[in-house]
């Protein structure tokens, strides 16, 4: 086999191998499922597959529990249990694979679960599954991309493969459907999109240094933010202004050892390339990241924000997308706020922040008009926040504010002649190294 050139995926001269028609076991499934075939089959095989998923709720998905396999195949009106032939069959699931008789029992078990007929309706359920298994599974593991490659057959009738970096759902007339579902399948497994959906509100503190962050790790918060006024000014840079990329990355990298989820404000994008920067943020272990539309005196066009979310989802699908709308922060085309927030819903984001967002009414308008979880800045009792459906609260740059605030204090008690504030111990706050890879960071028994 070759590497592809070119846009194979979306070029018709290229196309997937197709499985002949059979009537029993694994060869019947690859001979009856959209995913390998071509022309009328196939967009009738497909429109079975997308009114499968399409009643799916995907809020269901997200917050199911045990494996992906098991909640989609609840919200397919199939029993849980199937779980165990669905992995097996994946196994043999593409033309490529060897097919066992395992696989072969197991593809008649799920025929039998869906209620027993081999017909195209059967097929596109226990396809869906099969397929949704192995990418989700990859997804939750870290893999990026989940599938790294796929098959098709060039105008000459070779086998070429294609590299799907960048493209985790394909492209073309075979772009995966359920792109949605599997993210949704995904964030069901991993820890910092739980902890958005609790019956409490996540409270997000963001740090702007290593001991910053390790100080709020150790004061038991579950999960860190950063700040990039705090980063940038700590620095010696301008705020939303592009100037941090070396310094976010230096952090980001440090930050990912701790042993919570961070995730990392990269202001409009730190004037990189975005597919690059998630990618590499992912592979850095961040959870997440925080992208706003505001542009400095003015806001992103929302069509180009919603290219450059998709961008960034498209690079690292598992990295927890927040997408920052600052038509309140700004002072700017508020009305426009719902509007975003459904556009970068339907891009891709994981949640929404709207910083300056305070009136009850407002805030209950944008939890209304979408399903993911809203993020606003710290205001007052938690606990109402919580009651009008806010699912994170972050502290912005107040950490870092209150920090500068209580050095200058210190500073002129010193001067003053004044009584110290209370402050953490030295051996509180020291940093050292146990081995050669791992930074520690530890705090001593009289705690902050």
């Amino acid at each position: 086999m070759s590497e592809a050139i070119g846009s194979p995926l979306t070029d018709p001269a290229y196309r997937v191998a197709e499985a002949p028609a059979a009537a029993r076991g694994i060869a019947w499934l690859r001979g009856s499922v959209a995913r390998f075939c071509e022309g009328q089959d196939h967009i009738r095989r497909r429109a079975l597959a997308v009114a499968q998923i399409a009643g799916i709720d995907i809020e269901r998905l997200r917050t199911g529990e045990g494996d992906p396999t098991q909640i989609l195949a609840e919200a397919l009106g199939l029993p849980r249990d199937i779980a165990p032939d669905v992995a097996v069959v994946a196994q043999s699931y593409h033309p490529h694979a060897t097919a066992t008789g395992a696989a072969d029992l197991a593809v008649e078990r799920l025929v039998a679960a869906c209620g027993g007929r081999h017909d195209e309706r059967t097929a596109a359920r226990i396809g869906l599954l099969v397929q949704a298994h192995a990418a989700t599974m990859a997804l939750v593991s870290g893999a990026n991309p989940p599938v790294p490659a796929t098959r098709r057959v060039d105008p000459s009738g070779q086998t070429v493969l294609v590299d799907l970096t960048g493209l985790p759902f394909g492209a073309g007339v075979h772009a995966c459907p359920g792109r949605v579902h599997a993210l949704a399948l995904a964030s069901s497994q991993l820890s910092f999109y739980r902890l958005h959906h609790r019956d409490v509100p996540l409270i997000l503190p963001n740090a702007w240094d290593c001991a910053s962050a390790a100080a709020l790790v150790q004061a038991g918060f579950h999960a860190i933010g950063t700040t990039s006024l705090g980063v940038a000014a700590a620095a010696g840079l301008p705020d939303a202004a592009a100037a941090t990329l070396r310094e976010t990355l230096q952090l980001a990298t440090k930050l990912a050892r701790l042993p919570v989820p961070v995730t990392i404000d990269i202001e409009s994008g730190l004037g990189a390339q975005p597919d690059e920067l998630a990618a590499q943020l992912w592979e850095l272990g961040v959870a997440g990241v925080n992208i706003e539309d505001g542009r400095g005196d003015h806001l992103a066009d929302p069509a180009e924000q919603v290219k450059l979310l998709r961008a960034l989802k498209d690079a690292a699908p598992a990295l927890f997308l927040n997408a920052r709308i600052d038509t309140h922060w700004l002072g700017l085309d508020q009305a426009s706020t719902i509007n975003r927030v459904q556009q970068y819903t339907d891009a891709g984001a994981d949640g929404v922040f709207v910083p300056g967002l305070a009136a009850d009414h407002d805030i209950a308008a944008v939890v209304a008009a979408t399903a993911l979880p809203l993020n606003v800045l710290a205001q007052g009792d938690p606990h109402r926040l919580a009651n009008l459906g806010v699912r994170r609260i972050s502290t912005g740059s107040l950490l870092f504010r209150a920090a500068l605030g209580a050095a200058v204090t210190a500073a002129e008690s010193v001067r003053d002649g004044k009584p110290n504030p209370p402050t953490p111990s030295y051996s509180s706050a020291w940093i050292h190294r146990e081995d050669s890879a791992v930074m520690v960071w530890r705090f001593g028994a009289d705690g902050l």
